[in-house]
């Protein structure tokens, strides 16, 4: 059986790596930052508990990057 799709594998140092991740979300708006932010509390909190507290403490922490 042939195969459709080709195996990738990319070595990348951690320092490398946690260099592109942050000049990926650099690169996005803040608007796009939270709304990840808040799907993965979502998922998070759902797997936890089973549901989403349906209220929550607003809190945002700032730091320079």
């Amino acid at each position: 059986m042939e195969r459709k799709m080709a195996k990738v594998v990319n070595h990348v140092k951690v320092e490398e790596e946690d260099q592109a991740d942050l000049l990926f979300w650099r690169s996005k708006s803040t608007t796009e930052r939270l709304a990840e932010v808040t799907r993965l509390r979502k998922n998070y909190y759902t797997w936890l508990n089973g549901f989403f507290p349906e209220k929550m403490a607003r809190v945002i922490t700032s730091r320079p990057l």
